[in-house]
């Protein structure tokens, strides 16, 4: 798809532009560390001619990955796009700088309900922009799903052997088993995390494959029949192949925001916040809402949207007072952080 194309070829630049970014201080550019697929190359492209500022973009997939690179410090990023749950870490570990947001003329336009949100893992506010935000569900193709799918165990039915899809990603896959069995996603108690383990190794033999941006592209593709899904891949894959629906299982989910960090040993801080302060303004975030389909805190930007059925839309902007056991990720400590990890490397393992 053009869409892919445009963005690894980014990537692939990047990481050539890296090697020549070093440590010291290069006042005409930014270098920015975002996940993949999750920003309009246009926009990248207009901020360089508008300000002068070469953008030198890479790419990561997890959170997982992209934290051990920040706290290592080898690589100097200005610009950085964790999780809820991550960017409390990288408070508590003292590897962010605080945002002056009275510096940022376009923070206005970030809805003071996100804000709110965002506070339970950035308290005041001070280190993290929100950019996205959305839950995480079942996408399901009508027609090859036979049953009602309204809860997550349809993801352990036998009858679906090999056709479906789970995240590649230990808070979003144990997620899922532990919302089953009516625990906390934060959990941390070890009888709750060993039996949403022993759970996930028993759906394992019916699991076509562990992904994360290929459930879009398989679903799309009719390769499987179900599969774990971010809010805003349903809305992308939706339009490209109609038998798809998306639903927030009755046991509850994740309701989650990523947002725009600055590194403590970020080089190009000023610019930086420019190019924090340019992605929070209203044409251009509404540019990628359009081009991701992720779920925009912009309200300046939702007012412009023009598709009604866009700006209406349930997956989109979902009204979650309608939905129960809804929950954002929290960091769990370095301890919880490794049984966590531990036993998704069991589960991986079997």
């Amino acid at each position: 798809m053009k869409k892919k194309i445009l963005i690894t070829l980014l990537a692939a630049s990047a990481a050539l532009a890296m090697t020549a970014c070093g440590g010291s201080e290069n006042s005409g550019k930014v270098v920015v560390y975002n996940w993949g697929e999750y920003i309009d190359p246009e926009t990248l492209t207009a901020f360089e001619e508008e300000t002068g500022i070469q953008v030198i973009y890479d790419e990561f997939e997890t959170n997982e990955i992209m934290y051990p690179k920040i706290e290592a410090g080898a690589s100097q990023y200005d610009v950085v796009c964790p999780s809820d749950y991550m960017i409390k870490k990288m408070i508590d570990n003292d590897l962010l700088e605080e945002i002056d947001t009275t510096k940022l003329e376009n923070y206005e336009n970030i809805g003071k309900q996100y804000l709110k949100e965002a506070e339970s893992f950035d308290p005041g506010n001070k280190y993290s922009v929100p950019y996205c935000w959305g839950t995480v569900g079942i996408l399901y193709n009508k027609t090859m799903v036979s049953d009602p799918v309204d809860s997550w165990s349809i993801l352990w039915n036998e009858k679906y052997k090999d056709s479906i899809l789970m995240q590649d990603s230990v808070r979003d896959a144990f997620m899922v088993a532990e919302k089953l069995n009516g625990c906390s996603m934060n959990t941390t108690d070890a009888f709750e995390l060993e039996k949403a383990k022993n759970m996930l190794i028993k759906q394992k033999p019916l699991v076509q494959a562990y992904v994360v941006d290929q459930v879009r592209d398989k679903m799309i593709g009719g390769e499987a029949a179900l599969g774990v899904i971010y809010s805003g891949e349903a809305i992308f894959t939706q339009r490209e192949n109609p038998d798809l629906e998306y639903v927030i299982p009755k046991e509850g989910t994740n309701v989650w925001i990523d947002g725009w960090v600055i590194p403590k040993n970020a080089p190009n801080k000023e610019n930086a916040m420019k190019f924090i302060d340019y992605m929070c303004r209203a044409d251009v975030a509404l540019k990628n809402f359009e081009f991701i389909t992720y779920s925009t805190p912009n309200v300046a930007a939702q007012q412009m949207i023009e598709d009604g059925d866009i700006k209406d839309s349930p997956i989109a902007f979902p009204d979650l007072s309608q939905y129960k056991n809804l929950e954002t990720y929290s960091y769990l400590g370095e301890e919880a952080d490794a049984l966590y990890n531990d036993l998704w490397k069991e589960v991986k393992s079997e």
